[in-house]
């Protein structure tokens, strides 16, 4: 009798485990995936001009939460309150969070240009690092990046594939090789909104052990220039590489030096506070042919 009273508790707590289980399951249902703005009509992308008080970069690529937010990436020095010169992400002055950023097109040297969507700065590699005392030398110098929320009323608006080229298809883990080929979309309002000029392709020049896999020095013809900051940059495979960061002088004239994206993305999921931060894949095909 002990033996048949012990299998049916048993058995009770068992089911008593699958209905609770079943409860928390059907409590907290999955968000759904966000519903993209055509590719070819969407007015929010990588490749968009995004403009903080006054100073102009170019969005790099498109993320979700596990909430069903979209953020919008650009370079953390975007917001930045000092010099051109100041890229050490752990000292340099920064905009708070809770400042405004517009996605806007036609923007050139005399006007930004029309809005066609607005977000919020809710993350910041600069001041992130700053407020966790970050000392590494590497991570201060090329960690790069910011997200900017994008208003729910503009969510609609928003496509994640990269313009002209298409994807990102993922991202890359492995850096970049000497003469490895990179495609990008630059949008610096310096080339007053023409977008046939946006399209870029280039080679690596070879990582630097020195830097730990966070940057990659890099040549593109035409050359990165100011407003094109924050632009993506993805693999010969439209795999995410990194974002424009600085303009270099060495080992080339005129060379670019991108953040890696998976270590500033792998810092972001750390210690952003946004739940489930994911790179969103393009919808478009990744197509290298010029």
């Amino acid at each position: 009798m002990n033996r048949l009273l012990r299998r049916t508790v048993a058995v009770l707590a068992v089911l008593a485990s699958a209905l609770l289980g079943a409860t928390a399951v059907t409590s907290e249902p999955a968000q759904a995936a966000p519903q993209w703005a055509p590719a070819a009509t969407a007015k929010i992308h990588p490749g968009t001009m995004m403009y903080t008080a006054g100073a102009q970069c170019t969005a790099n690529f498109v993320f979700t939460g596990s909430d069903g937010s979209v953020y919008v990436g650009y370079a953390a020095h975007c917001a930045g309150t000092g010099e051109a010169t100041d890229t050490n992400g752990c000292q340099a002055g920064s905009l708070p969070l809770g400042t405004a950023v517009t996605f806007n097109e036609g923007g050139n040297l005399l006007s930004e240009g029309t809005v066609v969507g607005r977000g919020t700065l809710v993350y910041s590699s600069w001041l992130t690092m700053k407020s966790l005392g970050t000392d590494d030398a590497n991570a201060c110098a090329y960690n790069d990046l910011a997200l900017v929320r994008v208003d729910a009323a503009d969510v609609g608006k928003v496509n994640p594939s990269i313009p002209f080229w298409g994807g990102p298809t993922g991202i890359d883990t492995d850096g970049t090789a000497p003469g490895d080929r990179v495609y990008t979309y630059g949008n610096s309002s310096l080339r007053a909104g023409l977008s046939p000029l946006s399209p870029h392709t280039g080679i690596s020049l070879g990582d630097d052990a020195a830097d730990g896999g966070w940057s990659h020095p890099l040549y593109t013809v035409t050359p990165g220039v100011p407003g094109d900051s924050g632009s993506a940059f993805v693999s010969a495979d439209g795999k995410a590489v990194g974002v424009l960061s600085t303009l270099g002088l060495l080992p080339l004239p005129l060379s670019n030096n991108i953040g890696d994206l998976a270590h500033e993305l792998a810092f972001a999921q750390a210690s952003s506070g946004i739940a489930g931060l994911t790179l969103a894949l393009g919808t478009e095909p990744f197509d290298p042919v010029l």
